[in-house]
């Protein structure tokens, strides 16, 4: 029984995520935390989010540890908080870029990562057999209170954190997509304070509408608004606020490789970069590792997740590094990918050097990259077959520096995905094609 994926439990609610499972998964966290600890809650807006809320804090007040909901609040603010109220551990209910018929949790330790492999195995364990499972005497329950005006306790630890790097927005046009999402209230209000002139979009939320068609999943309604002359940037945010998409002033969507290329270059020019290294994961376009090099800077990839660029930040000591999605990590800000600080940090460097946004990814190259999904439901014989590990280390030495190849089973889907980059498209698509045929014959027969 696998519940924890790259980023938490994620599912669909009241099929693989229900209360009792929260309620469990609050039980669980017994053997991370000590009696009297206190856990910080945050959501976001989908109209399951109070029923896992209140599952999960009375798991976590039942085993004697206190509880504060910060109500919806973007998932950075949780470990950007866990200082301010002493918390040991902080979980936010969210599946992140999904719709809302799904739902999940995730957890923040307390030095603001979330957990690793081997803790989330413990949680897991616990979860599935009950081992162990101690609850308080009926006067060691925990307390469950809601937090006041979160909302201003983020906004204004984020000022702090940024201090003279915080952007004086004023004169900017700025589209601003919340996905009906976590980011709805908490980021107009802090970019309009900045000086910035916003037109909004997605900061409706009914419970049901959330990444629906908006938000950085979809930037189509974005591109229209920046197009039609009214904005002079758009900025898109996912459902939970931990990533940042933008539209340059051409209409032209800018994900996070080139944002990691540009605020990277920016740094390393100011004498800020020290290391000069960025952490990213295998599904940056090696592009970004070449342009990267050409200028000093050096790419170290990790696994898929942004809890694995984390973890490798703090081992490499790098200021930045993220995810062609759109977490983006300044760890001397945060510990997380964090949408509305990518948004200011970006929006900064647009105010700083006077150049548009589409200017300041000049330099970057940008490889063709081709994506085939191979259906099977025998993904888990994939690491084992020798002659498909064979035909990738054909390919990849056929492409030599000039491309590279990713070949994954996907954590959520019966599909092996392959992935192929190269100078040239119509020979990245052809290897991608002979490829995935090959693997499909391997695995299906």
């Amino acid at each position: 029984m696998d519940l924890f994926g790259t980023d938490g439990l994620r599912g669909e609610v009241n099929e693989d995520i229900t209360p009792e499972l929260a309620m469990k998964l609050g039980k669980s966290t017994d053997i991370i935390t000590q009696k009297g600890d206190a856990i910080l809650v945050c959501t976001d807006t989908r109209q399951s989010a109070r029923t896992l809320e209140y599952a999960l804090a009375s798991g976590i007040s039942s085993i004697g540890r206190n509880v504060y909901l910060l109500d919806v609040l973007p998932t950075p603010g949780v470990p950007l908080l866990l200082e301010e109220f002493d918390a040991k551990l902080g979980a936010v209910i969210s599946a992140s870029h999904n719709l809302a018929s799904d739902n999940g949790i995730k957890f923040f330790d307390s030095d603001g990562l979330k957990l690793t492999p081997n803790v989330e195995e413990k949680l897991e364990k616990f979860i599935v057999t009950g081992d162990g499972e101690s609850l308080a005497r009926w006067s060691d329950l925990g307390d469950i209170a809601t937090v006041e005006n979160p909302e201003d306790l983020y906004i204004e630890a984020l000022k702090d954190r940024l201090g003279e790097n915080l952007p004086d927005l004023t004169g900017m046009k700025l589209a601003l997509d919340c996905a009906h999402g976590a980011t709805y209230r908490v980021a107009p209000r802090l970019f309009s304070d900045l000086g910035a002139d916003l037109n909004k979009i997605g900061v409706n939320p009914s419970g049901y509408n959330i990444n629906e068609n908006c938000g950085s999943t979809s930037l189509d309604r974005l591109k229209e608004e920046v197009e039609s002359g009214d904005s002079d940037i758009g900025v898109a945010f996912d459902g939970d606020g931990d990533r940042a998409l933008f539209v340059d002033e051409q209409g032209n969507e800018v994900d996070g490789d080139r944002v990691l290329y540009f605020a990277s270059k920016y740094m390393m020019e100011k004498g800020e970069l020290k290391p000069p290294t960025v952490v990213s994961t295998v599904m940056s376009n090696l592009g970004l590792e070449k342009s990267l090099h050409e200028i000093g800077i050096d790419l170290v990839r990790t696994q898929v997740g942004d809890k694995y660029v984390a973890q490798e930040m703090i081992k490499q000591g790098a200021l930045i590094g993220g995810e062609q999605s759109g977490h983006i990590i300044f760890q001397d800000v945060n510990t997380t990918g964090d949408g509305v600080l990518t948004a200011l940090m970006v929006l900064g460097i647009v105010k700083r050097t006077g150049k548009k946004l589409s200017q300041l990814g000049e330099g970057m190259v940008r490889y063709p990259q081709v994506l085939e999904n191979v259906p099977t439901d025998n993904k888990e014989d994939f690491q084992e077959d020798g002659e498909i590990q064979a035909e990738i280390d054909k390919w990849e030495k056929e492409l030599g520096d000039e491309g590279r190849t990713l070949v994954r089973p996907s954590g959520t889907q019966d599909v092996i995905r392959v992935m192929v980059e190269g100078k040239d498209q119509d020979r990245a698509e052809k290897v991608a094609k002979e490829l995935g045929d090959f693997i499909a014959r391997e695995l299906n027969g």
